[in-house]
């Protein structure tokens, strides 16, 4: 059946701010689905609280409601809007909660909206753990052994009956909220009372543990008249025990026989068919036991997915933008050049390459957390490599990681203790991939691996093959190394920092020796099909083969470097600016190609760039995307530190960096040179000191004085940022980021105890400077600016003191030759404004204005970029109405026992944003109360 006609404006609901288990695959998933109704000329209305996402912005929908989640914003969009519909199934677990409110306040009935892409009834199967397994049990597919509990003694009833060891489910969380094993009686009173107090309505399904099962998931979509395609397999790295969240992933499936794979196709689509008959996407999810083959339903997601993302970049077939194709009516087989350009939607995807995705963690950030990986999801981001096979693509992957690993392994970083590896490997961590690498190349044996990990036998056996092709290439210094043993180190995922690390020679050299022997990267089309139909998707990544399938256009044409992985202190907010760089450039005339390796975001959307290359953020890659395409120049304004890192590299390369040269960059850096900078100036900064080691740094302390605000240099979100008050807790300090950091510089600023802390975002162009927005936080100086709430326009700075942060915004912006974006941080003490820092980029709170004041300033600054525009040219009219105040968001749920306590180190993960029309709101009283109540403590 064609399109619903009747269907003319459809509600989105969004998934709110960014937590962990719920992350920006749904902005992702959300934005797309907006692109494909307003395709089909539907009027789409968005509701989200998260500020720093393309979802929300003008570009996305028809109108966006930047308001609070709940059934009183649902009621005041439907009143001013004629809504014949309403789409729950792109906004994650919130979304879909917050549809189920409203069905149950009888809303949608109230204002004839339907709900289209999921029905009610799927979603309360799936999501009430006993109604899930008795429909399983009805339908003939194996569940674990186990009940539901809504009381402490019906759990230990359960528990009796069953034997340990357990698992416990809570019924309605995300992200494994207060799941978790047990395998002793005295632990389970604590893990059954956690997770009934997590569960919304206190039920958990208390069931038998399948430890070590090995785990997948089938990604699905059905339409209106039942057909089913399976759009991807993913097969879990990580046996069961670690939250598909944290667990590396693969796909296609590798150690799957056909007559399984076969079975758990009909069991999925059996699963599908029995919560209801609606069409849209699904995520089912098995386990396999890896002796029998007995295969065991685990749960099932009638909506888009963390997975679905995955699955969507892995091939090629965007599934949030069929789906709500499906939803408005159409059936597969009628949505003809939707994917390939050439072919309907009505096709599974094959695949001639592997995809490996890992997890990005932030443990760092939550001192004494505990890192163990279990049901309770903890990574806060990802990234995706792609190869033509296994080995490859987890080499790219760990090189997408930026945790300092040129890859898997050969970067002299190894683990030598055998007790710690052999913890490891028991008990997963975010490391653990790293460990047995270094237990194969200790020798470890592999029974021994292999029995501690549960991890499949065809994993581990791919990993010690590069140990012993690592032990063949050490024989060989660079001028004797045979070229098809070099081709197959490069085939295998290997980077040239690594292959130098094991003949002892620098990166420059292999690459110099393997260009002598023809040994070249091409790039490969992710076509979805195997190159089994005609793909005009312009969506790429890199191979050692012969033909390259990157046609490279003679037009004028702009590389953006994206920000990777998302983790605190650089989340999406630098994604959403990556993707008005795009878009402002192409309005340029100019051709656009995006580099980035994160599979959650809309920049790497196949249809966002003119062209996007899928690969890390990893020098090498880079570099050789440039020598192939030879751009204009790339930008590194837009992609956070992951980019600006990358600045030094092009700048001695001779490659053009758009806006704000290296210099500039780098000045703002240098602590020395900018204070020099701002003394020039006559703009006030606290005293500072640059120590390389803890002596001099105790020495420094003396002449500037406790307390003390001590950070290393080039980092983001304030990592490993601290106050200290004596020098014991100085040099211990010290050591600690010497620690982590080998070699950096480390800055020491007099910290102005009480001041109040405000920043500034402003656009240059070199002569003239236009301040888009300052922003005041409610907390005083030492917490940092992204845990902070934040107030725009400022609630109580004087008319002397907003004088000063313009004239220095201004001065500072034209004195570091700013062409771009830049970012400026103050504090206040006396009336008395001093500079903290100042960063010549895009910022967190770029996003923030520009939903707050209605207007697109990253397009105008990159305008500027591309020197097609000054700031005189723009006639900025910012809608200036009231109060926006941005509202940081944290995961600690997922850390119980860390320290909470806020500082200088950023450990939020999101932010919503609120509207006030003056200061004696009750939200904003409420909050000013609150904030400074807990800072007085």
């Amino acid at each position: 059946m064609p399109r619903d006609r009747s269907i003319r404006s459809i509600l989105i609901i969004g998934s709110g701010p960014i937590v962990i288990g719920q992350a920006c695959e749904f902005d992702y998933a959300g934005s797309q689905a907006a692109r494909s109704l307003r395709e089909e000329g539907i009027e789409v209305i968005l509701i989200n609280s998260n500020p720093a996402t393309i979802m929300t912005d003008p570009v996305t929908a028809d109108h966006v409601y930047l308001k609070p989640l709940t059934k009183g914003s649902i009621k005041e969009i439907l009143q001013k809007h004629n809504i014949d519909a309403v789409l729950p199934t792109m906004g994650g677990q919130t979304a879909l909660n917050l549809a189920i409110d409203c069905d149950k306040a009888g809303i949608w009935d109230q204002f004839g909206v339907k709900i289209i892409g999921v029905d009610i009834a799927a979603i309360d199967t799936t999501e009430d753990r006993e109604k899930f397994r008795l429909k399983m049990i009805e339908i003939g597919v194996n569940v674990c052994k186990g009940d539901t509990a809504t009381s402490f003694l019906k759990g230990k009833e359960i528990a009796q009956e069953i034997g340990f060891p357990l698992v416990i489910r809570p019924s309605y969380t995300l992200g494994g909220s207060g799941g978790g094993f047990v395998h002793t009686a005295e632990e389970f009173d604590k893990a059954l009372n956690h997770g009934l107090q997590t569960s919304p309505i206190h039920e958990v399904l208390v069931e038998q543990s399948i430890l070590g099962w090995k785990e997948y998931e089938l990604e699905l979509l059905r339409d209106n008249l039942g057909n089913i395609i399976i759009i991807c397999s993913i097969e879990n790295f990580d046996p069961m025990g670690v939250h598909t969240g944290d667990s590396i992933t693969v796909a296609p499936a590798m150690t799957l026989p056909d007559t399984v794979y076969q079975e758990m196709r009909n069991l999925a689509k059996r699963m599908m068919n029995a919560i209801g008959m609606f069409a849209g996407g699904c995520n089912v999810q098995f386990s396999v036991n890896p002796q029998t083959d007995e295969i065991i339903g685990i749960e099932i997601n009638p909506r888009v997915s963390r997975s679905s993302a995955l699955a969507s970049k892995a091939t090629g077939y965007p599934i949030a933008k069929i789906a709500a194709k499906l939803a408005i009516g159409y059936n597969l087989h009628e949505l003809d050049n939707a994917i390939t350009g050439t072919t309907s939607a009505f096709f599974e995807p094959a695949l001639d390459y592997v995809i490996v995705k890992i997890p990005r963690w932030n443990f760092d950030k939550f001192e004494g957390s505990d890192r163990k990986l279990g049901l309770q999801m903890k990574s806060v981001g990802e990234v995706m490599g792609i190869g033509r096979n296994f080995q490859e693509a987890l080499q790219k992957a760990c090189q997408s990681l930026e945790i300092k690993r040129n890859g898997l392994g050969a970067d002299g970083k190894e683990l030598t203790k055998q007790a710690e590896i052999l913890y490891s490997l028991e008990h997963p961590s975010w490391d653990r991939l790293f460990h047995i690498y270094d237990a194969f190349k200790l020798g470890i044996p592999f029974k021994t691996i292999q029995n501690l990990t549960k991890i499949d036998k065809w994993f581990l056996t791919q990993i010690e093959e590069l140990i012993l092709l690592e032990n063949e290439i050490e024989k060989f210094k660079i001028d004797t190394i045979p070229a098809d043993l070099l081709r197959t180190a490069k085939e295998k995922g290997y980077a040239d920092r690594q292959l130098g690390h094991l003949m002892d020679c620098w990166e420059s050299e292999v690459f110099n020796k393997r260009k002598e022997l023809g040994i070249n990267r091409v790039y490969k089309l992710v076509d979805t099909c195997a190159a089994e139909f005609e793909a005009k998707t312009p969506y790429y990544y890199s191979a050692f083969d012969t033909e390259n399938e990157s046609i490279v256009s003679d037009k004028k044409k702009i590389i953006v470097l994206g920000s990777g992985p998302n983790r605190i202190g650089q989340g999406i907010e630098f994604d959403y600016s990556c993707v008005h760089g795009i878009l402002a450039a192409k309005e340029c005339g100019y051709e656009t190609i995006m580099i980035n390796c994160n599979p959650e975001t809309v920049s790497t959307d196949f249809d966002v760039a003119d062209k996007l290359y899928f690969e890390p953020v990893f020098w090498e890659h880079i570099y050789e995307i440039i020598l192939l395409e030879k751009p204009e120049g790339v930008i590194v304004q837009l992609g956070g530190q992951t980019a600006l890192k990358l600045a030094e590299k092009l700048e001695k390369n001779g490659i053009k960096i758009l806006g704000t040269s290296y210099d500039a960059l780098d000045l703002a850096e240098d602590r020395g040179s900018f204070s020099s900078l701002l003394k020039d100036n006559d703009i006030p900064y606290p005293q500072f000191g640059v120590a390389e080691d803890a002596e001099t740094a105790i020495e420094l302390s003396k002449d500037i004085g406790f307390p003390l605000l001590v950070r290393p240099s080039y980092v983001l979100g304030g990592q490993s940022m601290k106050i200290v008050i004596n020098e014991q807790e100085l040099e211990s300090h010290i050591i600690d980021i010497l620690k982590k950091i080998p070699g950096n510089k480390v800055l020491l600023d007099h910290f102005l105890d009480g001041a109040i802390e405000a920043e500034a975002d402003a656009i240059c162009d070199g002569e003239d400077v236009y301040i888009i927005g300052i922003m005041q936080h409610i907390e005083p100086a030492g917490i940092h600016s992204g845990d902070s709430y934040a107030v725009l326009p400022p609630y109580n700075l004087g008319d002397l003191i907003v004088k000063q942060i313009e004239t220095y915004t201004k001065k500072i912006a034209l004195a570091l030759r700013t062409v771009g974006l830049i970012n400026i941080q103050f504090a206040i003490k006396d009336d008395k404004v001093y500079i903290i820092e100042a960063n010549p980029r895009a910022s967190r709170t770029v996003p923030f204005i520009c939903k707050a004041y209605q207007e697109p300033y990253v397009n105008y600054a990159v305008k500027v970029m591309l020197g097609e525009k000054k700031v005189k040219d723009f006639k900025f009219n910012p809608v200036k109405s009231g109060y926006a105040i941005k509202e940081p968001v944290f995961s600690f749920n997922k850390f119980p026992n860390v320290n909470k306590e806020l500082g200088p180190e950023m450990k939020s993960t999101g932010e919503a944003i609120y509207f006030i029309d003056d200061l004696m709101d009750d939200y904003f009283m409420k909050i000013y109360s609150e904030r400074n109540l807990y800072l007085s403590r």
